[in-house]
């Protein structure tokens, strides 16, 4: 197999002109991947998974393309938030089809609200064939709460290490009881999230359900924004008969952070990601 290269590339968008980086195998196939940027963050991404990501996708043969939004990095325009990009991925994605000839097909990638952003565009353009999704962004005073009592204290009150440093009076007890409070009333305020059609989650979710293609969905093991999009969108009745679909496949990291910034995490999300390309 041939060498991959690495393209700069200047496309417009609204009037403004956007800076993005074409990964092109030596060997393409039909299927491109559009990397959506998580933010704040321009186009290499944090700890540079962006970048290498694409590095590791057009060495098996699958073109890749990241870009700057309007208003972001090196992108002329004006950011205006993650529910607003979705002119900046349609304009990517004629970029990529224009540059990479015999191009049938691309698949959506996304980090934190990066992948919420894809999950709301999909229904808009046919040719996105897939969604790969890492720790989607679902963020509410709700999820917060939700994610926080379920885990966070959950896990304090079943751990020995807690009990052994109470005992030892180096436990800070009212700390703690003022914050289980702020969280329980956090919690009784608010209606499950994704039960809840107009706020952030329910809508997520509604994209996921009625979106038709494959979506795969990575979730790190030690990030607070997995365990809101876990509690939020996957505990939720609305979302039982979603995760049964054999279009839609879910990967739990353990231990990893919400970047996945260590080697060996990167290595599995890259490992998983290539997989779920090849069967596409």
């Amino acid at each position: 197999m041939l060498e991959s290269v690495e393209e700069p590339v200047v496309f417009p968008c609204g009037g403004d002109r956007l800076i993005g980086m074409l990964h092109r195998p030596g060997d393409t196939c039909a299927t491109g991947v559009v990397v959506v940027t998580g933010g704040p963050q321009y186009r290499v991404g944090s700890h540079r998974q962006s970048l290498l990501l694409g590095r590791h996708l057009a060495e098996a043969g699958f073109p890749v393309f990241r870009f700057d939004f309007r208003g972001m990095g090196d992108s002329e325009g004006e950011f205006v938030g993650f529910e607003g990009v979705n002119d900046d991925i349609r304009a990517a994605i004629d970029c990529l089809f224009d540059n990479v000839e015999g191009l049938s097909r691309v698949v959506l990638w996304g980090l934190c609200d990066g992948a919420s952003a894809a999950a709301f565009y999909v229904s808009r353009d046919s040719r996105v064939a897939g969604l790969m999704l890492v720790n989607p962004w679902v963020r509410t005073e709700a999820t917060v709460a939700h994610a926080r009592m379920t885990g966070y204290y959950g896990g304090r009150l079943i751990a020995r290490d807690f009990w052994a440093r109470l005992a030892r009076r180096e436990v800070d007890v009212k700390a703690s009881i003022q914050g289980l409070w702020r969280g329980l009333k956090a919690l009784l305020g608010s209606s499950h999230a994704a039960d809840t059609a107009n706020d952030l989650p329910g809508r997520v979710a509604q994209s996921l359900r009625g979106y038709e293609g494959r979506v795969l969905v990575i979730m790190s093991g030690a990030d607070l924004t997995a365990k809101e999009f876990e509690t939020a969108i996957l505990n939720s009745p609305a979302m039982t008969a979603w995760q049964r679909d054999p279009r839609v496949t879910l990967r739990r990291l353990e231990g990893a952070n919400h970047t996945y910034s260590r080697g060996p995490w990167r290595d599995q999300v890259h490992d998983w990601a290539l997989a779920w390309l090849r069967k596409l």
